[in-house]
C-alpha cells in the first residue's frame, strides 16, 4: 500500500466517479482503476462496487476513505508549506478554467504572468464549469463561468470577476439575423422558441445561464443537438443544425460565415469567478496570480473585499 493509492483512493471517495477522479487526479482512468486494483489486492476485499455510472464504496471502503481523506489533506498542506517556503522563484501555480475563460482570457493572463515570474512552474486544466468545480481539490486557482457557491468545497474564496455577455449565433442570412438587424441588433427570447438549437453539455455554464433564461421567459428550447465546447457549437451552426448560444468574447476572431445575435431587451449576461481552494493558506503564487486577474476587472478585489491577514485572498469565503 502506497500513499499515491490512497490518495488516488481519496479522489474517487470524493467524486464516487473513477473519471471524474481520474480528471481531477491529472490521471488516465486506466492508471487510477490499476492503483485501486493494487490496493484491493492489500486488503483482501471490495473497496467499492460499480453502480451505474459511478461507483459506492463498500463498508471496509468508508472506513478506509476516512483515512484516506486526512493523508491526502496532510499532503496538501505540506505541499502548501513547501511552496510558501519556497516562495515565487520556484513555485508551482495549478490554474483551472472552464471552456471560455481558458480559450479567450486563460492564455493572456499565463503569458504576463511568466513574463513576470519566469521560473514559476504553470500547469493549466480546462473543462466545463462542473469539470472544473470538481477538480479544485487539486487546483490553487480557479476561472470558471456561471453560479458555483452551492457546489463548492469548504475553505473556497470566490471572487466575482469579469462580465461576460451570451449571444445566439446563426449563419448570415438566416431569418433571426435579418430580424434582429431590422429591430437595432436585438430578438427577445420568444422569437427562438420555433427554431431548432445547438446547445452546450451538461454542466456547461453557459448552457446554464442559457436554460434559466427561457425558463424565466416561459420559451420552450427545442434542442436539436447537444454538443460538447464552444467550437463545436460553432461548427453545428455552421452546419445547419440550428441555433447557438456563446459567449460574445468566443465571437472575436470570427471569419464572418456566423453573425450574432444579441438578446433582448435585456441582454443575456452573465459573470466569470475566479475561484481560490484552500484560501485560508493559498499559497503565494496563487495571490500574486490573483492579483494579476484583478487589475483589470472592472470592480475592486471581486467584491469590495480587501487581503487581511485572516483571508489573504479577499473575497467570498466559504467556511471549512
Amino acid at each position: 500500500m502506497t500513499p499515491e493509492q490512497l490518495i488516488t483512493f481519496a479522489a474517487v471517495a470524493e467524486h464516487r466517479n473513477i473519471s471524474r477522479a481520474a480528471l481531477a487526479l491529472h490521471l488516465s482512468q486506466p492508471a487510477v482503476s490499476g492503483q485501486l486494483r493494487l490496493l484491493q489486492e492489500e486488503f483482501g476485499e471490495p473497496l467499492y462496487l460499480r453502480d451505474g455510472r459511478g461507483v459506492r464504496l463498500t463498508p471496509t471502503g468508508e472506513q478506509l476513505a476516512a483515512y484516506a481523506a486526512r493523508l491526502r489533506e496532510n499532503w496538501r498542506d505540506a505541499l502548501a508549506f513547501r511552496d510558501a517556503l519556497r516562495g515565487l522563484e520556484r513555485g508551482t501555480l495549478r490554474i483551472g478554467a472552464s471552456t471560455t475563460p481558458a480559450s479567450y482570457r486563460l492564455p493572456y493572463l499565463v503569458a504576463a504572468f511568466h513574463r513576470r515570474y519566469p521560473d514559476v512552474k504553470l500547469e493549466t486544466a480546462s473543462g466545463n464549469t462542473a469539470d472544473v468545480v470538481a477538480m479544485l481539490g487539486e487546483l490553487d486557482i480557479a476561472l470558471v463561468e456561471g453560479p458555483v457557491g452551492a457546489q463548492l468545497p469548504a475553505d473556497c474564496a470566490v471572487h466575482p470577476w469579469h462580465e461576460d455577455e451570451i449571444v445566439a449565433i446563426a449563419p448570415r442570412g438566416h431569418a433571426l439575423v435579418e430580424a434582429a438587424a431590422a429591430a437595432g441588433g436585438r430578438c427577445d427570447l420568444a422569437a427562438f422558441g420555433n427554431v431548432p438549437l445547438v446547445t452546450r453539455e451538461d454542466g456547461s455554464g453557459v448552457r446554464q445561464v442559457v436554460e434559466r433564461a427561457f425558463a424565466r421567459a416561459a420559451v420552450p428550447m427545442r434542442v436539436a443537438l447537444e454538443i460538447a465546447g464552444v467550437e463545436g457549437v460553432k461548427e453545428a451552426v455552421r452546419a445547419g443544425m440550428g441555433i447557438g448560444f456563446v459567449s460574445a468574447m468566443s465571437m472575436r476572431h470570427e471569419d464572418g460565415a456566423l453573425a450574432q445575435i444579441r438578446i433582448g431587451p435585456e441582454p443575456l449576461a452573465r459573470r466569470f469567478s475566479i475561484v481560490v481552494p484552500h484560501a485560508g493558506a493559498a499559497s503565494r503564487v496563487a495571490q500574486r496570480f490573483l492579483e494579476l486577474c484583478l487589475l483589470d476587472a472592472p470592480h475592486e478585489n471581486g467584491n469590495g473585499a480587501h487581503p487581511t491577514a485572516d483571508n489573504p485572498t479577499g473575497g467570498t469565503r466559504f467556511p471549512p
